[in-house]
C-alpha cells in the first residue's frame, strides 16, 4: 500500500473523462453574449431535432455546456460519496446550501453567480460542522443528524426566500429557480462558475486519486502512513459544495442529490475498479444531461431537471437489467440455465446408479426406475429424459420399436457423452464426501446433502487436488466405487 501512496497518479485512462471538459472550455468561449430562450420557436419536431444537433443557436449550446458540466462534475463527484456509502450526506448539502444562496443573494442583491457560490459553500461548510459537532456531543447518530440539517437548513432557506420575492428588487430575481432549476436561466457567469468548480475535480480526481481511494475504503491504514484524512475530508466536502451550488440552476435543490447517486449507482453496476467507476459515472452524467435537455428541447413545457433525472433513473433500470455480468435478466436466464443443467446431471447421476445396482451388467435403464429413484413423477422424467436425448447425453428404446415417450415401458440408454458426465457427477459427489469424511471429520451419514449441492460445481484442477490429498481412492465412505478418469475416458456404453 506504501507503494500506492508514493505514486499519486492514475493510469493514462482517466484523460478520457478530459474530453467533455475540454470540448466545454472550447465551446464556453465560443458563447455569444446573450442566448435566446431554448425552445422558443415554433418549428417542427424534426426542425427542432436538427436545431439541437446543429448546435447553431446560441441558447442551445448554452444549455449543452451547462448540463456537460453539470453531468461531468456531479458524476465524478458521486462516484467518490457513493463508494464511501454518504449518499445522504450529498443530499444534506445540497439542501444546507440554501440558506447560502439566499444570503449570497441579499449581500449582491442580484443573482451573481460568485456572491452565491460564496455564501451556498459558508452554508455548506456550518451544515458539515453542525453534523460533526452533533455526532461528537450526543448520542445521535449519523443518519439522524444528516437529517436534522437537511430538513432544518431547507426550511430556514424556503423562509429566506419566500422573503427576498417580497422585496422590491427580489420580483425578477429568478431567485426562485433555484428550488427546481430553470436550465434557460443559465448566464455565461454559471457557466464560469462551473467551468471552475469542473477544473477544481478533475485536479483532485487526477492528483490526488490515490490518496482519495485509500482513505475513502481505509481511513485507519491511511493515518497509519501518514495521509491528512481529515485534510483530504474537507476538501472532498468544498469540492462536493461546489459541484451542488453550481447544479442548482439546471436541477435545483430537490433534484441535484439525485444526479449525484443515480450516475454513480449505475456505473457501479457496471464495473468494481474506482477509476472506472469514476469514468463512467461521469460519462453517465454528461449523457444524461444533454439527453434529458434534449427531450425537453423537443417538447412543449417540459422542465429539463426533471427530465434529466428521468433519462439517469433510465439509464440506472436499463443496466440494472441488462447488463450482460450484473443483470437481472441475464443473471436470470444464467439461472434457468444453470437449473436445467444441474437436473439434467442429476437425472445422469440417477442412470449410473440404476446401472452400478445392476453391476453394469446392463447398458440400459427403464425411466420408471430413474422416476422411483429420482422420486419424481413419470411425467417429470419423461421431461428429464427429453431434455437428455436433445442433449445427445442418452438415447431413448422401446420393446414396441417405437422411440417415443408416448409409450411404456421406455428404456434409456447413456451415450458416450452422457456416460463421462454421469462418472464425473458421480466422481464429484464421492470424491467430497470421501474428502469430508477424511480431512473434517465429519460423520459418514451426514455428508451426502453437502455431496449434493458441491458436485456441481466443483472444478477439474479442484478434483485433481482432492485425488492427490486422499491417494488416489478407489471408494467412498459407504464402501462404492469412485469412477477414476481411467473409467471415464475407457467408456461403459459402446
Amino acid at each position: 500500500m506504501n507503494a500506492i501512496y508514493s505514486n499519486p497518479i492514475p493510469s493514462r485512462g482517466w484523460c478520457i473523462p478530459l474530453v467533455p471538459f475540454a470540448l466545454g472550455c472550447i465551446a464556453l468561449f465560443a458563447l455569444p453574449a446573450h442566448g435566446e430562450q431554448i425552445g422558443g420557436t415554433n418549428d417542427g419536431l424534426l426542425e427542432r431535432s436538427l436545431r439541437f444537433l446543429s448546435l447553431s443557436d446560441g441558447s442551445v449550446r448554452m444549455v449543452v455546456m451547462g448540463t456537460l458540466l453539470m453531468g461531468f462534475g456531479c458524476g465524478i463527484m458521486g462516484g467518490h460519496i457513493v463508494t464511501r456509502r454518504l449518499s445522504l450526506f450529498g443530499d444534506t448539502l445540497s439542501h444546507a446550501v440554501l440558506p447560502g444562496v439566499a444570503v449570497g443573494f441579499l449581500w449582491s442583491q442580484s443573482k451573481d453567480s460568485w456572491a452565491i457560490l460564496i455564501g451556498a459553500t459558508l452554508a455548506g461548510f456550518l451544515g458539515v460542522a453542525l453534523i460533526s459537532m452533533i455526532r461528537k456531543t450526543t448520542r445521535i447518530r449519523q443518519d439522524s443528524a444528516l437529517g436534522l440539517v437537511l430538513s432544518g437548513f431547507y426550511a430556514l432557506g424556503i423562509c429566506m426566500l419566500t422573503r427576498i420575492q417580497k422585496m422590491e428588487f427580489g420580483n425578477q430575481s429568478g431567485i426562485d429557480k433555484y428550488l427546481f432549476g430553470q436550465v434557460v436561466g443559465l448566464s455565461e457567469s454559471d457557466l464560469w462558475t462551473m467551468l471552475l468548480s469542473c477544473a477544481l475535480i478533475l485536479l483532485l480526481s487526477v492528483f490526488l486519486y490515490k490518496e482519495m481511494l485509500v482513505t475513502g475504503f481505509d481511513s485507519d491504514f491511511a493515518r497509519s502512513i501518514g495521509l491528512p484524512v481529515e485534510l483530504l475530508q474537507y476538501l472532498l466536502w468544498l469540492l462536493l459544495a461546489f459541484s451542488v451550488i453550481t447544479s442548482l440552476q439546471v436541477v435545483g435543490v430537490v433534484l441535484v442529490s439525485a444526479l449525484l447517486v443515480i450516475p454513480a449507482a449505475t456505473a457501479s453496476l457496471m464495473t468494481e475498479k474506482m477509476d472506472r467507476l469514476l469514468f463512467c459515472s461521469a460519462l453517465l452524467g454528461c449523457a444524461a444531461g444533454v439527453i434529458g435537455s434534449f427531450i425537453s428541447f423537443l417538447g412543449s413545457h417540459l422542465p429539463t431537471g426533471p427530465l434529466i433525472v428521468l433519462v439517469s433513473a433510465a439509464f440506472f433500470l436499463v443496466t440494472l437489467l441488462f447488463h450482460p455480468r450484473t443483470g437481472l435478466l441475464p443473471q436470470w436466464l444464467s439461472s434457468r440455465g444453470s437449473d436445467r443443467r444441474i437436473l439434467r446431471e442429476n437425472t445422469l447421476k440417477a442412470a449410473y446408479q440404476e446401472l452400478e445396482a445392476m453391476d453394469f451388467k446392463q447398458e440400459i435403464v427403464p425411466v420408471s426406475q430413474l422416476a422411483r429413484r429420482r422420486r419424481i413423477s413419470m411425467p417429470q422424467a419423461y421431461r428429464e429424459v427429453e431434455s437428455l436425448v436433445t442433449k445427445k447425453f442418452a438415447t431413448i428404446h422401446s420393446p414396441a420399436g417405437d422411440a417415443s415417450l408416448s409409450l411404456q415401458p421406455v428404456l434409456l440408454s447413456l451415450t458416450p457423452k452422457g456416460w463421462e458426465t454421469a462418472c464425473r457427477i458421480v466422481r464429484n459427489h464421492r470424491l467430497w464426501e470421501l474428502y469430508l469424511t477424511n480431512e473434517a471429520r465429519y460423520a459418514p451419514d451426514h455428508v451426502h446433502e453437502d455431496a449434493e449441492k458441491i458436485e456441481h460445481v466443483l472444478g477439474e484442477e479442484t478434483v485433481r487436488r482432492i485425488e492427490r490429498i486422499l491417494s488416489n481412492p478407489r471408494r467412498d465412505p459407504h464402501g462404492k466405487l469412485i469412477p477414476s478418469q481411467q473409467d471415464i475416458d475407457r467408456g461403459f456404453v459402446a
